[in-house]
Parts: C-alpha cells; structure tokens; sequence
C-alpha cells in the first residue's frame, strides 16, 4: 500500500528551504511514499525550481494562502487562519487525502488544530505529544507527555502509559514494552497524590508496568515508556538537550584549548564523530501528537534537511505499523481489565 504524508511546507525557522529538499529526498529514497506539500504555491515552487525538480504522480503542492508563525498564540492561529498550511494539511487527513501529516511550525497551534481537526480516539480525554531519546543501550525510549498537558489526572496518565506501549510495540516491534511513571523516587510512597493513584492504577491497568522511576532512568533505558505529565516531561526534555548542548561545547573549547590539545583531537576524532552519530539529536527528530483520529508529527523548529527526513519517516512508520488501531485496541483492553478491578 502506498502511503501519502501531507507536509506543512512553511512550518518551522527555515520554512520551504529545508522542507522541500527533505521531501525530495525522502521521495527518492522511498518508493511506496506519496507526498503532498501544503503551503504558499509561489513558494514551494520556486524552492523546487531551486532543486531543478518538479511535481510529479508522487508529490503535488496543495495551496494553502496562510502561515502560523512561530510565535503566534493557538487559539488565534486557530480562529484566524482557517486556511493556513497546517490546518489544511490536517484537514487533508481528516478527508482521508493523506494518511499522516508533518510540521515543524508552532507546537501549540499544531496540537490546537490537530485536535480540533481530528478529534480526539474514543477513550482519551487528552492528546499527548511523545518522543523517543536514545539510551545508553544503543535503543531508545519513549517519553509522554512532552507539553501538550501541564496538569494531568492519574486517568490520564494512564492512557498516556497505554499510546505510549501501543507507538513502541508497533515502531520497535517489541511485543510487551515495559511502562515506568516518572516520580522523585523508585519507592510507592513517593510522589504527590497524583503520581501515586497512577501508579495504582497503571498496576491494574493490563500493561507490563515496571514501577517508579527516576530521570536518569529515560537515558539508561531501564523501561521502553516513561510516562509523566507534560510539565515535568518538557522540563526533562529541555534540561536533558541543554546538558548536550553545554558537553558539545566544552569539548570544542577543551580541544581547542592549545597545538597539544588540537593534535589531541586530531587523535580522537574517529571517537568523537562516532559518540556524535550515537547522540545526534537530529536522528531522533519527529515527536507523535498521539490520541488522536489521525497521524500527525511534530517536527523541530530548527529542524535541517536531515531532521525533517526522520520525522517524516517517524510518521510513515505508524501509517504503516497501525498505530491508531493498536491504541484503540489497547484502550479496549484497559476497560475490560479495569472493570473487574474496580467492582
């Protein structure tokens, strides 16, 4: 089955320069991937004219006259801009045009349209936005909520706990993925009131849930899924791309210290451009707006070509794995296992 991906074009810093090229090159290298790039004609075409290609049976530009900036409020963005590149490449999926969309522009207005767009699966009160980090095990981790929901009911958290076991089962293939919930200690006691009637609940829930962990547990991978709310886990998620940013930084400066220290990593530079491939944020790009009817990923900001590759990549993956169906699945499966829990 071929699948079509509906690319909002002028979404994130850089806009048609890195998204057109990134879908050019997905094209070339994927031969069973329609793509549709959304946006200003003008410029979509002109950047492919750029790329000396042209559209063809497998890409088509779709106008859209509007644009949501980076920094525009949601709910303006929603009200205002009605044919916007995001909202319509939403809608294209919602009509069934496209089977997943892509965008790199403004994460609050894409959930906000996304949800009111597609709705929401029935069983889920809110959608969640996941990512998978690497881990020192050479696999990754998938992490939710990322933003999408500063406060969260223990409910909620476990339907978090159940997209999240649904999108590794179906993406990595791993059959019963390990479910931890992200507290300040590994003991029950810990936690706030909310934490710890999740906890209970997820213990019940039918899912192979590991227990408490702790922060540093997403990078050692000691589960598949943490689950959190999205306060904590974007703060997570910042302080943990932060400490990468300052490491890469104070290597440099160190290697550049002196003619010793140059000829030092001169020496090691076989070891740091592999560490660097282990860690590049930019393979690990592409976050799932997950609890929805309706694939879509949310692609960096600041994303390059080779970014915007994986995300793209990250939303055929769950086209082609199922992974509404195996949510909705799963969430069949929670109520029939929580029934007899609660009479």
């Amino acid at each position: 089955m071929d699948i079509t991906v509906a690319i909002d074009a002028m979404g994130g810093d850089h806009g048609t320069h890195v998204t057109v090229p990134a879908a050019l090159k997905f094209l070339h290298n994927n031969p069973n991937v329609n793509l549709i790039l959304v946006g200003l004609q003008d410029a979509i075409a002109a950047e492919l004219l750029a790329q000396r290609a042209e559209p063809g049976p497998r890409l088509r530009i779709h106008h859209a006259s509007e644009v949501v900036t980076m920094d525009e409020a949601p709910a303006l963005a929603l009200k205002n801009k009605k044919d916007s590149s995001m909202r319509v490449a939403a809608n294209l999926v919602k009509t069934g045009e496209a089977h997943a969309c892509v965008s790199a522009g403004n994460t609050g207005a894409l959930m906000a349209i996304s949800r009111f767009v597609l709705k929401t699966l029935p069983g889920i009160e809110r959608p969640a936005i996941a990512k998978m980090l690497p881990n020192v095990g050479g696999g990754t981790t998938c992490v939710l909520d990322l933003g999408a929901n500063v406060d969260c009911t223990p409910e909620q958290l476990v339907q978090f706990g159940i997209m999240g076991a649904m999108l590794v089962a179906a993406v990595k293939h791993i059959e019963r993925p390990t479910v931890g919930l992200l507290n300040i200690g590994s003991e029950e006691i810990k936690g706030n009131e909310v934490v710890k009637q999740a906890g209970e609940l997820l213990r019940n829930s039918g899912l192979r849930f590991h227990g408490n962990v702790e922060g540093n547990d997403i990078f050692k991978g000691t589960t598949d899924v943490v689950v959190c709310d999205g306060f904590t886990g974007n703060v997570a998620l910042k302080a943990a791309e932060g400490i990468a940013s300052m490491i890469a930084t104070l290597l440099r400066e160190e290697f550049k210290r002196n003619w010793l220290t140059r000829l030092a990593g001169l020496v090691a530079y076989p070891v740091l451009l592999a560490f660097r491939g282990r860690v590049d944020s930019r393979r690990y790009n592409g976050a799932s707006l997950l609890g929805l009817r309706g694939v879509v990923v949310k692609s960096h900001g600041g994303a390059d070509q080779l970014a915007f590759g994986y995300a793209i990549e990250q939303a055929v993956e769950e086209v082609e794995n199922r992974v509404l169906a195996r949510i909705e699945q799963g969430l069949a499966q929670r109520i029939t296992t929580a029934a007899p829990a609660e009479e």
